[in-house]
């Protein structure tokens, strides 16, 4: 019997997963960057010398930061004089040293504005003897919020809103972000200087860009108040966006306020940016157990972006190209991807970009054998859900319109959550810890493909 069934394939995906979550484990990643030998802190390919330090602070924001305290406590012990930091609900873990406060993700909430005035009072204290530690991740923009002068909570959430029901992707939302924030942009190195900062980023952002990683708030800034208005003029919004905002944004423009922090500002001269994880990380990590698994494994990307429903219909175009030839890699196959993909949001349904991609994959490999589509996002929460993302293979759709569930209708609802929920067929991991995007993986058997469309092995 084979060991590729479709039964163990859906296993295999959850098991390579799990490797690239593995890998990802935020305080293994700062383990690697981040020793202690004697009064000195190497941190990369820098020391740090603690005797030059009245104070060690440790600050910062994300759905990975808690676990990232967790290996900087136990690395520093009672050199750590004092910390904050914010995370979102349900994935906070004990510290001893550092406060932890959780709020609202993606949208901003006023438990984060409070945990972020926790930040800045902190830092309001440090001084050249003092010796800042920031632990970045994804989630860190919704996380950290400090609206700016003539900006309401409710201003940034009502944005935020409008660009994520868009579909606009996170370098274009947090483009917006910086420029209504006073943490985001550099806005947190010059609340901290003249203080020593180091920042340790791991990364949930397509290419690993720094000046978008929970908006940068350590690194300079690459967009400016021109380019939010490009972007609010892109998805229409400018006139749908509240009218403080539009205001800000036209005053930056005409030069009338300045802008975020910028390569050559002083206060980023102080600062060490260091990358300690990224989505490559944990896709090599679940390559690798692919093949332990048996599989030819093909990477193909870590930089997808794009509509969830347009990039499945590309995944399902290589699955079935693998099931009827040996292109682009011989069966049992395993083709990994990451990235981030995003969702237009047209009806009323519940979903998040994962599940949708797989729905959409679904209808497209629906008859196919030896299929598997799988997706998830490795911070165990896909939109506002409580799946990771789904899993589906060529009998997804049947056994939907068995159950009188047509996946067309679910599609077009934006209800990938209800459609996958009654099937069994959610990945739930609940909050892994960790966050650098999402992992797809399509896997194809020794003997994939289409009881019609089959191609006779004598072709290849």
């Amino acid at each position: 019997m084979s060991r590729f069934t479709v039964e163990r394939m859906r296993e295999h995906a959850a098991s390579i997963f799990q490797a690239g979550l593995e890998a990802v484990e935020p305080e293994r990643c700062v383990r690697r960057f981040v020793r202690l030998e004697g009064k000195r802190l190497l941190v990369g390919d820098r020391a740090h010398d603690l005797a030059r330090f009245d104070r060690v602070l440790a600050v910062g924001a994300g759905k990975a930061s808690p676990r990232m305290g967790l290996a900087l406590e136990d690395v520093l012990g009672d050199r750590l004089s004092d910390g904050a930091m914010n995370t979102k609900y349900g994935h906070s873990v004990p510290l001893r040293r550092i406060e932890l406060t959780e709020c609202g993700h993606p949208v901003p909430d006023q438990a984060g504005v409070a945990g972020t005035d926790r930040i800045l009072d902190l830092l309001r204290g440090a001084g050249e003897r003092t010796l800042v530690l920031c632990l970045i991740s994804g989630g860190g923009s919704a996380l950290m919020p400090a609206p700016v002068d003539g900006i309401t909570l409710r201003d940034k959430q009502e944005t935020t809103d409008l660009l994520l029901a868009c579909g606009a992707n996170i370098v274009e939302l947090n483009a917006v972000r910086k420029h209504l924030s006073r943490v985001k942009g550099g806005g947190l190195a010059r609340a901290a200087f003249p203080a020593t900062v180091v920042s340790l980023i791991l990364s949930d952002v397509v290419g690993d860009p720094l000046d978008v990683i929970a908006s940068g708030p350590t690194v300079p800034d690459a967009s400016t108040f021109a380019t939010c208005v490009e972007i609010l003029g892109k998805y229409d919004l400018l006139h749908r966006v509240p009218a403080a905002v539009r205001s800000r944004f036209e005053a930056g423009v005409e030069g009338k306020i300045p802008d975020t922090a910028k390569p050559g500002d002083a206060v980023l001269g102080r600062c060490q940016n260091l990358l300690v994880g990224n989505n490559g990380l944990a896709v090599e990590a679940a390559r690798k157990r692919a093949e332990d698994l048996g599989y030819h494994t093909l990477v193909l990307s870590t930089r997808v972006e794009g509509e969830a429903r347009e990039v499945a219909h590309a995944y399902a175009a290589v699955a079935k190209e693998i099931a009827t030839s040996p292109r682009p890699v011989s069966r049992p196959a395993c083709v990994i991807a990451g990235g981030e993909t995003t969702v237009t949001v047209r009806g009323a349904g519940k979903g998040g970009r994962n599940q949708e991609l797989v729905l959409a994959g679904a209808m497209d490999i629906s008859g196919w054998d030896g299929i598997v589509l799988f997706s998830g996002g490795t911070d165990g929460t896909d939109g506002p859900t409580d799946a990771a993302g789904a899993v589906a293979d060529g009998e997804t759709v049947a056994r939907a319109d068995a159950a009188g569930r047509p996946a067309a209708e679910y599609l077009e609802n934006n209800d990938a959550y209800h459609f996958f929920e009654a099937l069994g067929d959610l990945v739930i991991t609940g909050p892994t810890g960790t966050n650098v995007a999402d992992v797809a993986l399509v896997l194809v058997g020794e003997g994939g493909g289409s009881k019609e469309n089959r191609f006779p092995k004598s072709l290849w």
